[in-house]
């Protein structure tokens, strides 16, 4: 099955790929040995439709994020533990009150203090409706923030949320007040300021962006200071164009290449190319409760039942991804607090079964369906060379992310193939959540999950929490709401002049990186 799923845009690739790996080899050349200007240049196909970290939940964005803005606490990707950031220290003073103790003399990257004032805006801001931040979930744990004094913060919580300082130390980056409150958000997003080790200093819509190292970045950071002095994030869609780009050494770092391309590539003289498991899992997206697709065939739990047991996970895990991949089940990374794979029903790939339930739900000839996606066309196209196997013609629309959110959000995506990293954050709150807890992006909104999902997120009791995720699993795996398909692997294809360290949660440290 998966064999008839190759494109001839995969053809076309692999012969590129073949033909630039001969010249390479026959040069025997290193194009990227002048790093004379100090600029590591990366590349990947997609653009945040705003670079304002709570205005977009693209990952190159969350990567934008991670290099310009600071946040309060640090989570050491190697060891989990949290450290201080922006703020010195932290206490709870009972279990919907967190009070923080901010650093001194940390400056924005345009000379402006860092002070309690910042912080309090910052999460006044977001809470607020007029923010229209993009993932809400991510701060409608907290109520308000209060200034005690200068440098000392309270953080006033909604409902005890035992997960804080998770998103504390991730998706919740401190604004400047006073400059934000000056430009707006339209002028942030052309000219953002933050903290963080790297300032930018050029949008370039439909580009790219420039960043630059910050020299007065401060010396108490668990975050190092930069070695390599400036960074350009380059927007190239089509992946040929990428990968032709990193052959002649235009750019200096890639990622998302295709395995079989990645064993290829490892002949190439001058690159290094390194494989990661991420917490990032893809999966198909099921619309039940759009008024605008009342008569949608996926409304009936058997058709959706089909459609899980019409997708090999397998193949995709261990065929197309490889680098560690594996078949997911929940909808949720298996590494996550409260992502119980075991309570997740786990649908075999059987077509016999899928056409059997397809019948049994009226539909004995199959039916034909929109189907979204955003990135990765080949896979893309692999899915609907499944959905064919059991009757369901698939018709493509693929869009750009914020485009397709729109649609979906304004009820027209029937079925999609989606991707979520859960901004790093390794708690299922940061995906079931997200899209199973009554929100925005809730294609279910199934009443029992909502409620178990708002009792783990809230108690305080790690049993509770646990077993409450397990009920939500079970719950949503049974009546098919999803198709969990498999966790990503990252391939990572890079010059040999860089020294570059992947991690499983899908954030490149450039600023930890160094010139060989």
């Amino acid at each position: 099955m998966m064999e008839k799923s190759r494109s001839p845009r995969f053809t076309l690739r692999k012969t590129l790929l073949n033909s630039l790996i001969t010249c390479a080899i026959a040069s025997s050349a290193s194009a990227w040995a002048d790093k004379s200007n100090d600029t590591l240049v990366y590349a990947s196909d997609s653009e945040p439709e705003n670079v304002s970290p709570y205005h977009n939940n693209l990952r190159e964005g969350v990567i934008l994020s991670h290099m310009a803005w600071d946040t309060l606490a640090f989570r050491d990707p190697s060891t989990s533990e949290y450290k201080p950031l922006l703020a010195e220290s932290w206490e709870w003073e009972d279990s919907t009150h967190l009070v923080f103790k901010l650093r001194k003399g940390i400056k924005f990257h345009n000379g402006d203090d860092f002070s309690a004032e910042d912080v309090a805006f910052t999460f006044n801001y977001v809470v607020s409706p007029e923010s229209k931040i993009v993932t809400r979930k991510n701060v409608d744990w907290i109520d308000h923030a209060e200034i005690v004094d200068d440098y000392t913060v309270r953080l006033v919580l909604v409902k005890p949320f035992p997960a804080a300082l998770e998103y504390l130390s991730g998706p919740t980056p401190i604004y400047p007040a006073k400059y934000f409150k000056e430009v707006g958000i339209e002028g942030y997003s052309k000219a953002p300021i933050g903290t963080g080790p790297y300032k930018i200093t050029k949008v370039l819509t439909g580009e790219g962006v420039n960043l630059e190292r910050y020299d007065d970045y401060f010396k108490a950071s668990p975050i190092p200071k930069p070695a390599i002095k400036k960074l350009e994030f380059r927007v190239i869609p089509d992946p040929d164009a990428r990968l032709a780009q990193l052959m002649t050494g235009d750019i200096d770092w890639i990622w998302r290449v295709p395995s079989d391309q990645a064993d290829q590539m490892k002949m190439m003289p001058g690159l290094d190319v390194k494989s990661a498991e991420t917490m990032r899992i893809g999966y198909l997206r099921i619309d039940t409760v759009s008024e605008t697709l009342k008569d949608s065939p996926f409304n009936n739990k058997l058709v959706r039942e089909a459609v899980n047991h019409a997708i090999d996970r397998d193949a995709f895990s261990q065929d197309l991804i490889r680098g560690g991949s594996r078949s997911v089940y929940t909808p949720c990374f298996p590494t996550q607090f409260g992502c119980d794979t075991e309570a997740a029903k786990k649908y075999e790939y059987d077509v016999d079964k899928a056409k059997a339930l397809l019948a049994e739900a009226g539909y004995p000839d199959g039916f034909e369906t929109e189907f979204y996606a955003y990135r990765e066309r080949d896979l893309a196209e692999a899915m609907m060379g499944y959905l064919s196997e059991i009757g369901i013609k698939a018709n493509l629309h693929f869009m750009k992310y914020a485009a397709l959110r729109t649609d979906q959000r304004a009820g027209k995506v029937p079925l999609s193939f989606q991707t979520w990293g859960s901004y790093s954050v390794n708690d299922a709150s940061a995906i079931t959540s997200v899209f199973f807890k009554g929100g925005i992006d809730d294609s279910a909104k199934d009443e029992a999950v909502i409620k178990l999902l708002d009792t783990a997120d809230s108690s305080v009791d790690p049993n509770t929490r646990k077993k409450a995720y397990s009920q939500a699993i079970k719950r949503i795996s049974e009546e098919a709401y999803w198709v969990p398909m498999f966790s990503y692997s990252s391939n990572y294809a890079f010059s040999d002049t860089l020294q570059f360290t992947p991690y499983p949660d899908e954030l490149p440290r450039f600023y930890e990186s160094t010139w060989k």
